[in-house]
């Protein structure tokens, strides 16, 4: 080998690894365009309105989830308050349209920006907290929430907000004689949640909260805004669960602290990530997947019998989980794959 191959050769294997990083998001990009392309196409084979709804919160349970792994996921910090979001998120939505005639569309843009604001004010003191503390002070904030949203009156206090019945519209995002167009929003929300995590996971930000969940100290040292990047993250996730709280809002027409706000919510947004594979494109589907259908079939067929049953069971998912597969069910997709081309390597 030559002084001018060998001195070339790091530079050519540096371009190689680019391109095949390049490559590798590429794909992911195919893969997710065919996938949002038949969930969009799956209601029509499905004309059971049951079987729809589990759809539809499936579907609406992953982007949230999504949502909430891009703080808890990415950049590490464990929230448990992201009830807090989506209740102001359905809340703005539903007194906007409700008492002022806005369309939801502009609700959920209205609530995703107060939430927003919100979660960088929080963030402030919050993000000064590290592990557990941390969680348990966005726990308090999402209860202290729920409490004061119980005794206001502007907001409907206790007895909530319903929702006018409406000529099924997209501009009022008001359904009654046929879901599929519900199922058409939560996959083009979840597209959406889905597709700027992709670009935030190959962007200075990604890499940033990656460090920041790795090592803050070290990432610090090596010139990472430890701080900013966490309110970023509280930002964008925060934004994204409030136009899910809208969504969630049009959907069922009538919403009360308890429906919106409790603390069943911030667990049903984490656990999908968790189950399926924190830190990752394609867990929180994975996760909601499997949770949110075994969720509605154990409401269904055991009834006010079953109350409470769904906390075991995610009790339950969270220990299987934790002790069989800690990296998440997708882990096992990706270790099959990895033994395979190993197979295929001569």
């Amino acid at each position: 080998m030559t002084t001018l191959t060998t001195a070339l050769a790091p530079g050519a294997s540096l371009a190689r690894a680019e391109a095949s990083y390049a490559a590798r998001r590429r794909r992911k990009l195919v893969v997710a365009a065919l996938v949002f392309a038949g969930l969009a196409a799956l209601p029509y084979g499905i004309r059971d309105v049951y079987l729809q709804n589990v759809l539809i919160l499936t579907l609406m349970y992953a982007a949230l989830s999504q949502s909430w792994n891009i703080l808890g996921g990415y950049c590490g910090q464990v929230s448990l308050g992201h009830a807090l979001y989506f209740g102001l998120g359905a809340y703005a939505t539903s007194v906007l349209f409700v008492n002022y005639g806005v369309l939801p569309w502009f609700g959920m843009l209205a609530g995703g920006a107060l939430s927003a604001a919100v979660a960088l004010i929080l963030g402030y003191p919050c993000f000064r907290l590290a592990g557990h503390y941390f969680s348990i002070a966005t726990i308090v904030i999402a209860e202290i929430g729920l409490l004061l949203v119980h005794n206001w009156d502007f907001v409907g206090g206790a007895m909530g907000i319903q929702w006018p019945f409406n000529p099924d519209s997209w501009w009022t995002l008001q359904f009654a004689r046929d879901k599929i167009p519900y199922v058409h929003f939560a996959v083009g929300f979840l597209a959406v949640v889905w597709f700027v995590t992709w670009l935030i996971e190959g962007s200075r930000w990604g890499y940033w909260w990656r460090a920041v969940k790795d090592d803050a100290q070290a990432a610090e040292s090596l010139g990472v805004e430890v701080f900013r990047s966490k309110m970023a993250a509280a930002a964008v996730s925060a934004f994204f669960t409030a136009i899910g709280g809208g969504f969630y809002a049009a959907y069922v027409s009538y919403i009360d602290p308890e429906s919106v706000m409790s603390f069943r919510f911030s667990l049903l947004f984490a656990l999908p990530a968790v189950l399926g594979g924190i830190g990752t494109l394609w867990g929180p589907l994975v996760g909601a997947a499997i949770l949110i259908p075994l969720t509605e079939i154990s409401r269904s067929y055991l009834g006010g019998s079953g109350n409470g049953l769904d906390l075991m069971l995610y009790g339950v998912l969270v220990m299987v989980v934790a002790l069989a597969r800690p990296e998440g069910v997708l882990s096992l997709f990706r270790r099959t794959r990895k033994a395979r081309n190993e197979e295929a390597t001569p």
